[in-house]
């Protein structure tokens, strides 16, 4: 509701489960537009595995990094795109539209995508999905917030932070399931045009978003969709509420026809609101989150496992971990609090990047050494570089892998990995020679014996992140913006957080190539430690807070420092 704040003991999570057994109707409007947040996890996941088997196929995407980059942040441009223009469609025409919108446009690319026959068009493709994920990334959280008790808000948008990593959970396990198929990738990239076309079909028999219909002047509409939300003791105080709030709207929107970035920005609790919302998304993408969801496989392989089944294999346990994460934030976000969430995951990030920083530095220092008997057995494949280096010079499995005229692997050695292997040149027919000797063929990264602890750094890292900074910053920017405001400043966040993803997924493998992949997780660790501080000092707690009293404390700057303790009821200040 939004008059009133709630008790703090009332735990969201079990009152979800209760609305579910006494109105069914609000957790089908949740899910429904929290397909949206599957078609976003799902994209983010598919990639990372499909490319694997797109530079098999296409062997200019093997040779250059920045194609790979390309096709994978193409869809993130398309995004950016997506979610400017999604802002604007969300204030016009509504949110129901908007998704509709977005759901077409990602059928189409996913079916661009599966039949595409060289790298151009599937980079096509990429951006009609990336069009239609940018707008699904904004307007579901919103529609979801709009259309939810204030008591169980949190929880309900909760679910499509939920459903964004099921869908990357399902895109592996797609993956996997098509690993031995006839067109392996293109498979895994079409079957996503079929939650586009199913939430499509539900969305056509669902009501527009009531506060949107309210502001429009529908004020029947709005009503008879509030009725079926709330409990009927609460309905009336709801529309008295919403009435206020679209009133206090309406006279600023006298004054001020329309809304302009500078109108934006010398509105207090709008700019404030922004800082925190526009922040937050910024440092989601710049901590790494989607190296990891993008790139998992890719990193797998850098940390020494060879074989194409066997890194989409381990990534699942990083995807799994991502989607259990979400049900933790579900349970924590109404009962925990935003801000405490958002400090504990960012502390656990920190830490969980240094580890993967130590592993990959300890990793590249000491992999297996290049020995010239081995190399000679295979001396038809020998690699030009290693040969014109001369017998005096000291080669190592790193070493081999960064030879460029033309490319180089390691064939490791077949009683052990970690034993001298053989430097030889890199194509298909050399790699099924070392394979046909029961060997290992690297051209990633090295067999390594810590391997195994960059499978747990990566672990770490998505069990903080995912509960905290994966879900928090997109629930925060559903509730911390006024009405009139929240369509145009949830396009402007979700912008920013594309714009980060495109920077980081446009340049994880060129900085993995220019400085090591150790310190690059380096670099996402001291941006970790930077956001850590951005939230104690900039975003306020939002819980159980209607939006109206999230205004005022926006007005009063009470940003609360000691995030651990409780907050005091400011509704009875106010009516003081």
């Amino acid at each position: 509701m939004e008059g009133g704040i709630h008790p703090a003991d009332a735990s969201a999570f079990r009152t979800c489960f209760s609305l579910a057994w006494k109105n069914p109707y609000v957790l089908r409007l949740a899910f429904s537009a929290g397909i949206g947040g599957l078609l976003f996890g799902y994209d983010t996941g598919v990639i990372s595995g499909a490319l694997l088997y797109i530079r098999d196929d296409f062997k200019a995407v093997d040779k250059k990094t920045v194609l790979q980059e390309s096709i994978v942040s193409m869809a993130v441009a398309g995004a950016i795109i997506g979610a400017a223009v999604g802002g604007w469609l969300n204030d016009r025409y509504g949110r129901r539209t908007a998704i509709l919108i977005a759901d077409f446009l990602f059928f189409i690319g996913a079916i661009v995508m599966a039949t595409a026959p060289n790298p151009a068009l599937l980079i096509v493709g990429r951006v009609f999905v990336g069009l239609g994920v940018g707008m699904a990334s904004m307007t579901a959280p919103l529609y979801i917030s709009e259309a939810s008790p204030a008591k169980i808000r949190g929880a309900l948008v909760s679910t499509n932070g939920f459903l964004i990593t099921g869908g990357q959970f399902l895109s592996y396990l797609i993956n996997l399931a098509f690993t031995k198929a006839p067109g392996t990738w293109r498979w895994m990239l079409g079957i996503a045009g079929l939650p586009a076309l199913l939430q499509f079909i539900l969305m056509l028999v669902l009501p527009e978003s009531p506060r949107w219909l309210y502001r429009k002047g529908r004020e029947e509409e709005a009503k008879a969709i509030l009725r079926k939300i709330y409990p009927a003791e609460d309905v009336e105080q709801e529309i008295q509420d919403l009435k206020e709030s679209v009133d206090k709207e309406n006279q600023e929107r006298a004054s001020s026809e329309k809304i302009n970035f500078v109108q934006l920005l010398e509105t207090k609790t709008v700019r404030r609101g922004l800082i925190a919302g526009v922040g937050l998304q910024i440092f989601q993408q710049f901590v790494g989150i989607n190296t990891v969801m993008y790139y998992s496989p890719t990193i797998v392989q850098l940390a020494g496992f060879a074989s194409n089944r066997t890194a989409l294999l381990l990534s699942l346990v990083t995807a799994g971990l991502n989607a259990s994460g979400s049900v933790v934030s579900i349970y924590f976000i109404d009962r925990t609090g935003r801000k405490k969430l958002l400090i504990i995951s960012l502390c656990g990030v920190v830490i969980s990047l240094g580890v993967l920083t130590a592993v990959f530095k300890e990793t590249t220092s000491h992999s297996s050494a290049v020995s010239a008997i081995e190399t000679s057995h295979f001396a038809a494949y020998t690699c030009p570089d290693y040969s014109s280096a001369g017998s005096s010079a000291v080669w190592d499995c790193m070493k081999c892998l960064k030879a460029s005229s033309p490319d180089c692997g390691f064939c490791a050695s077949p009683t052990d990995k970690l034993l001298p292997g053989a430097c030889l040149i890199s194509n298909d027919t050399v790699k099924d020679v070392c394979r046909g000797e029961h060997r290992s063929w690297y051209t990633r990264g090295c067999p390594s014996r810590y391997g195994w602890l960059a499978l747990v750094g990566l672990a770490l890292y998505i069990i903080f992140f995912s509960p905290g900074m994966g879900t928090v910053p997109w629930i925060v920017n559903s509730e911390i913006y006024p009405l009139r405001y929240r369509g145009v400043c949830g396009g402007i966040a979700a912008t920013a957080n594309w714009i980060s993803n495109l920077i980081v997924a446009q340049s994880f493998l060129s900085l993995t190539q220019a400085i090591g992949t150790a310190y690059t997780f380096l670099i996402f660790g001291v941006i970790s430690f930077v956001a850590l501080f951005f939230v104690l000092i900039y975003v306020p707690e939002t819980k159980g807070l209607p939006i109206e009293e999230v205004e005022k404390m926006l007005e009063m700057r009470v940003l609360q420092f000691k995030f651990w303790k409780k907050r005091p009821d400011t509704s009875t200040k106010n009516q003081a």
